[in-house]
């Protein structure tokens, strides 16, 4: 019998909080991604955990993980796959690629978007719970690229894990004094189960007031003083959905504004340009949507 879909959440939270010592806000804002379908970019310092949670998650569903390596050399047949002439029938076979996973670490436009790939004119579906989770580093940018506006709009979330504290960090040591505790991680769930979790999800209620406010959150991005590029309804989408998987962890049976406000830095910062002369001045996409938090009534 599979498990209902708050206690599926709180399995795999347990399960990955075993890896990653005082990291609970950043598995939250992952598996809320991770419920609600979304996508995510991690950008933190080396060594910080990023590769870690990403195969801890793996393996704590069960699921296939596949890393890709973007370097200015990589073609799309390195990602997608290829078709191999077999002369034994004379016809060609498709070979897939890293992307036909259901974990990936990576970042790629058509299959975030739409859960498929183009290959020699044919689409082809991807796993029905496929999930990227992209890293970068920000102060490694020599022989790097930065991401365009719209493989950015395809993350619905984008946070760091940040240091931990020294008693956390001492925790790590003790840890990994004789194997890495990813080495006896196991699935605590069936990817049934994550499938379950994700229609539990969907069926949160929002009311048309919280949904307008998400809007609102959004919108002002727009006009913000500063700002070039403001957020897409992407970003909205993203941020109900969300929202709805913070409900569902909370015991809740439909979203507050909380749960928009909790959310909103790391749904929607990252989808902002600024103009040249506003990061002169110091101002950042995060201290713009923290502000626009500030300012946009709150339903009661």
């Amino acid at each position: 019998m599979s498990a209902p879909p708050r206690e599926t959440f709180r399995r795999i939270a347990a399960n990955l909080a075993t890896v990653m010592h005082g990291q609970e806000l950043a598995i939250r804002r992952l598996l809320a991604a991770f419920a609600s379908a979304g996508h995510v970019l991690l950008e933190d310092y080396p060594g910080t955990g990023k590769t870690t949670l990403a195969k801890a998650l793996a393996r704590s569903i069960g699921a296939t993980f596949k890393r890709v390596q973007f370097t200015p050399d990589l073609l799309p047949s390195d990602i997608l796959g290829v078709s191999v002439f077999d002369p034994r029938d004379q016809t060609f076979r498709f070979h897939e690629g890293p992307v036909f996973t259901h974990i990936l670490q990576s970042a790629l436009l058509e299959a975030m978007a739409e859960s498929q790939v183009s290959v020699d004119g044919a689409s082809t579906r991807l796993p029905e719970l496929f999930f990227v989770i992209a890293t970068q580093n920000p102060v490694e940018f020599r022989g790097t690229y930065p991401l365009p506006e719209a493989q950015m709009d395809r993350f619905a979330m984008q946070f760091g894990l940040g240091y931990v504290d020294p008693a956390e960090e001492v925790a790590i040591l003790a840890d990994q004094a004789e194997r890495h505790p990813l080495d006896a991680l196991t699935a605590c769930v069936s990817l049934e189960e994550v499938l379950g979790l994700r229609q539990g999800v969907r069926r949160i209620r929002v009311s048309d007031e919280v949904k307008r406010y998400a809007v609102d959150l959004v919108r002002a991005t727009r006009t913000a003083p500063g700002v070039q590029l403001g957020a897409s309804p992407r970003a909205s989408l993203a941020l109900i959905g969300a929202a709805q998987a913070l409900a569902l962890f909370d015991g809740q049976d439909f979203v507050t504004p909380e749960h928009v406000q909790e959310l909103a830095v790391a749904v929607i910062a990252h989808r902002l340009a600024l103009d040249p002369q506003a990061r002169f001045s110091g101002a950042t996409a995060v201290s713009v949507v923290e502000e626009i938090v500030k300012t946009i009534a709150v339903p009661a």
